[in-house]
């Protein structure tokens, strides 16, 4: 084990390496402190569904469709420039999340803050490469990067729950400001600037079509959730946004995105099933914290100590993946990893409009301990799966398919659940006023229950959650058929293969 007085780590190394795994803590923590925070925001801002799934993830949408753009760019421009940039416009944006008055700035702010993050954290794997030339050093320093990853993914749900035990919705928000202030501060004193001297061409037509395909993909389901009638038109943006893309980087000398890599069925494979582990997880904690604050009545710190099980277990699977991985074979690895996480989510079938929260911790534990095992296991076949040249873009891909596999999770349980809410959530009674704010979401119905006379808005609270629980048994059938689907594809194929 490399000692921090050793030759190949300095101590203004190490010093450089705290400093950059602070952008990663906070991206990690964001990813799960908000859904905490979504009953409040639906009682304060009143949003409706659409802009309740826009306010979760926009964020990682944005996030997700710029990662290899903003690479691209610190190569450029200076990495450490790129960073700092970042670390400022992250800070802005929270302030203004924070503060939002309404729905509709809420998303801005969300989205503003993808767009910062997606500067961050490129520029932070970049710099740890530069800075650690050691290639045991180097080493150390990716794995103190995952574990903050994962550690600030398993500490997000405890700290919201405990924050808005004391404060208002923003305060999930404002966390943020100190944090990127010592970024701030330290960064330009230790880490060291860096620069691809032969970058390749910048394409900004790429970066404008790979994300205009995500943001009318994600938009596409949510209409097809609610019956707009923009979904079609959404899905074929999409779709020929997306094709545009493809045929654009098999043209270029220096692609974005090297599709090559694809034609490798181990990378393929693992680079599905590492976004359906995220998918899972992420779409899991935005059904399950609505559930367990709003149908059950738990506070918001009780909701995350119930939740915190599973995703400690996230962490601990990921761990005991290493040595799984030395003596299982990948098809069975995968297999039995992603088949575990669907016996999760058929057990949140079962959960009751009462009562349920023991079984919301055991459901949650499988899912976290069998996505855990398929993040490690995936990630490590990612970077093994490809020549040393292509290290970095397959690296990019892992990234944008994490983030991606969060949007999406969000998206399309989300609009599942949303629809199934729609759909059995009875309004014979309620004033017509007041119709649409019942049937969008859940906390909108409670607060509207809150204004009615006593009996009237007991029978509708007792509807509403009654709706909202058949909606989580839905989606957690959709979702455990999407992963026993996924199981069975990985191992058929890795088994071919």
């Amino acid at each position: 084990m490399l000692k921090l007085n050793s030759p190949q780590i300095s101590r203004k190394q190490w010093t450089a390496l705290g400093a950059l795994l602070l952008p990663v803590l906070l991206i990690s923590v964001d990813n799960t402190v908000l859904s905490f925070a979504l009953p409040h925001i639906s009682e304060e801002l009143r949003p409706t569904g659409g802009q309740l799934l826009w306010i979760v993830d926009i964020y990682s949408l944005m996030l997700a469709g710029l990662l290899v753009t903003m690479g691209t760019l610190g190569d450029r421009i200076g990495r450490r420039r790129l960073l700092l940039i970042g670390a400022t416009g992250f800070g802005l944006a929270s302030a203004l999340a924070a503060f939002a008055p309404t729905a509709e700035l809420l998303i801005a702010a969300r989205a503003l803050l993808g767009i910062a993050g997606a500067t961050l954290m490129p520029s932070t794997l970049s710099l740890i490469r530069n800075i650690f030339t050691d290639p045991r050093a180097r080493t150390t320093a990716i794995a103190a990067w995952t574990a903050t990853f994962a550690g600030g993914s398993a500490f997000g749900p405890l700290l919201g729950g405990l924050l808005l035990e004391h404060f208002w919705w923003g305060s999930v928000f404002l966390i943020n400001l100190p944090v990127m202030v010592l970024l701030l501060i330290v960064g330009p004193l230790v880490i060291p600037e860096s620069r691809n001297p032969v970058p390749g061409r910048y394409d900004l037509a790429s970066a404008g079509l790979s994300l205009l395909a995500m943001l009318a993909l994600v938009l596409g389901i949510k209409e097809f959730a609610g019956g707009g009638a923009l979904a079609l038109p959404a899905v074929a943006i999409a779709a020929i946004a997306g094709y545009a893309f493809v045929r654009r980087q098999r043209r270029l000398d220096a692609p974005m995105l090297d599709l090559e890599l694809f034609r490798n069925p181990r990378f393929s494979v693992a680079v599905t099933s590492n976004l359906l582990a995220v998918f899972v997880m992420v779409g899991g904690l935005f059904f399950m914290t609505q559930y367990l604050q709003l149908v059950l009545g738990m506070s918001p710190l009780r909701a995350g100590l119930a939740l915190l099980p599973g995703i400690a277990l996230s962490v601990l699977g990921s761990l005991v993946a290493v040595r799984l991985i030395r003596k299982i074979r990948l098809a069975e690895l995968l297999g039995a990893a992603i088949l575990a996480t669907a016996f999760g989510y058929l057990l949140m079938v079962l959960l009751p409009a009462e009562g349920g929260t023991w079984l919301v911790v055991v459901a949650f534990m499988v899912v976290g301990l069998g996505a855990g095992i398929t993040e490690t296991a995936t990630n490590d076949t990612i970077m093994n799966s490809v020549a040393p040249e292509n290290a970095g873009a397959a690296s990019a891909i892992s990234e944008t398919g994490y983030e991606l596999g969060a949007a999406m999770g969000t998206a399309i349980l989300g609009s599942v659940l949303t629809a199934a809410y729609r759909g059995r959530v009875d309004v014979t009674d309620v004033p017509a006023s007041i119709v649409d704010t019942v049937r969008d979401t859940l906390g909108g119905a409670l607060s509207a229950a809150a204004e009615l006379p006593v009996e009237q808005g007991i029978a509708l609270r007792e509807s509403a959650a009654q709706a909202f629980t058949f909606g989580v048994h839905i989606t957690s059938a959709v979702g455990a058929v999407i992963l026993a689907y996924a199981a069975v594809q990985a191992w058929w194929v890795l088994t071919r293969r």
